[in-house]
């Protein structure tokens, strides 16, 4: 080609040769006349397909729309660029940026203008879908069914969406630009200032509430404070948005119960009843505490004569019995079967047998004068903590031996396991 003759051209071709990017070279009939190795990989064909041919005979009326402007501009002396999506080669679909700029000779005359292709796929990929998102979220905040606001360092309110206007019955213009104490109101902005504090911290608060004074009457409600951060982690701002979470609440206060309490009898479940024990020994300087192990006697006979319902009628009716003779403070658990733990904090040795002896006549007063009289007592072995045992394992040991004594020793009793020997245990 005659460009080629020229050993400048040639030393710009071994140059251009090297470099890693696709590169070529167009006369002003827009035909190419030079490209690199790295032109024949991203175009996918062998170099004399290629050279002679102008761009739109190469790739296409589409392909050549996206570059006109371009090349006219170029030949003008001006280094521009445009964005096309590849539709040929390996990788056809990806996106490039092809920079088109002037070849200038000694006069100053451009007699051919020079393309590299640049692929920009994966940001022109994140930028669309950045723009997407944004789409999205101006409309999610604008539609989200809970009071968003933006409030800036001085609480001033600076976005509010469509929700929240309708909860307050406001307008924007009454509403931008205010503080937000002013909006809400003196009570209740002494209720939710300490969150807004925090959050201008650069904390991420949340605070959930019963509200009484909803139409739909009371639901629990939670406010989310999110710090609005900078490149240097300043506090610009706080995002707030509140939504309704009273179906949540209430489903896991259900959860919470039913893990916490027995399902029959509502006192404590063995597993968190173990636990307060563990709590209640690992305190560095605890009173002395009474763990009570009570099982009752005769239960069998009960679910024999009078069926399994009404036995689990008298372990709920224990349980609260049970439950009415300690103190709030307190715990009374459902070990397993007719089997109950209680634990309680005493004085003394006296002080838990008296305890103990309580919890006796309030087992018996369950079944009263009816067809259970003299059938069901309890049998109840107590050991003390840190006196008797400090491990909760050993002490709920040392309770269920002298519970075990006492109904060998004919039931209907309490006994300390310092009173139990060890030919009487089991």
């Amino acid at each position: 080609m005659v460009a080629a003759a020229d050993p400048r051209i040639s030393h710009i071709e071994r140059l251009i040769a090297a470099i890693d990017l696709p590169i070529g070279r167009w006369d002003r009939n827009n035909r190419l006349v030079f490209c690199n190795d790295h032109y024949l990989s991203w175009a996918a064909r062998p170099r004399e397909q290629l050279l002679g041919r102008t761009l739109e005979e190469l790739f296409g009326a589409i392909a050549w729309a996206a570059a006109a402007a371009a090349f006219a501009q170029a030949f003008n002396g001006r280094t521009v660029s445009y964005e096309r999506q590849l539709a040929h080669g390996p990788t056809p679909g990806r996106w490039l940026r092809i920079q088109v700029f002037p070849d200038v000779d000694a006069s100053g005359s451009v007699e051919a203008v020079f393309t590299i292709a640049t692929d920009i796929h994966d940001d022109v990929v994140a930028r669309e879908a950045l723009t997407a998102t944004t789409r999205r979220l101006d409309r999610f905040t604008e539609n989200i069914p809970y009071p968003l606001t933006y409030v800036d360092r001085g609480f001033a309110i600076r976005f509010i969406n469509k929700a929240y206007l309708e909860a307050t019955g406001e307008t924007s213009e009454n509403l931008l630009g205010k503080h937000i104490g002013h909006v809400r109101g003196a009570r209740r902005w002494a209720e939710h200032e300490p969150h807004f504090q925090r959050a201008m911290q650069g904390k991420t608060v949340q605070y959930t509430r019963l509200v009484t004074t909803l139409p739909q009457g009371p639901r629990w409600l939670r406010t989310s404070y999110v710090p609005d951060l900078d490149d240097d982690g300043q506090v610009l701002g706080l995002y707030t948005v509140t939504i309704d979470v009273h179906e949540l609440t209430v489903a896991q206060e259900k959860l919470r119960r039913r893990v916490e309490r027995d399902a029959l009898t509502d006192v404590l479940s063995r597993r968190t009843m173990m636990d307060h024990i563990e709590i209640a020994l690992a305190a560095p300087e605890h009173a002395t505490v009474a763990l009570y192990f009570v099982d009752l006697d005769g239960f069998k006979a009960v679910n024999d004569r009078l069926g399994h319902r009404e036995g689990d009628a008298l372990l709920v009716a224990v349980g609260a019995a049970l439950q009415g003779a300690v103190r709030a403070e307190d715990a009374v658990g459902r070990f397993g079967g007719d089997e109950f733990l209680v634990m309680a904090k005493v004085r003394d040795t006296d002080g838990a047998h008296a305890l103990a002896l309580y919890m006796l006549v309030a087992v018996r007063g369950v079944v009263g004068s009816g067809p259970l009289a003299g059938v069901v007592s309890a049998s109840i072995g107590y050991a003390l903590a840190p006196g008797d045992a400090r491990h909760p394992l050993n002490l709920l040991q040392l309770a269920d031996d002298a519970m075990y004594a006492a109904k060998r020793e004919g039931k209907n009793r309490a006994l300390h396991c310092g009173a139990v020997t060890f030919e009487a245990t089991r």
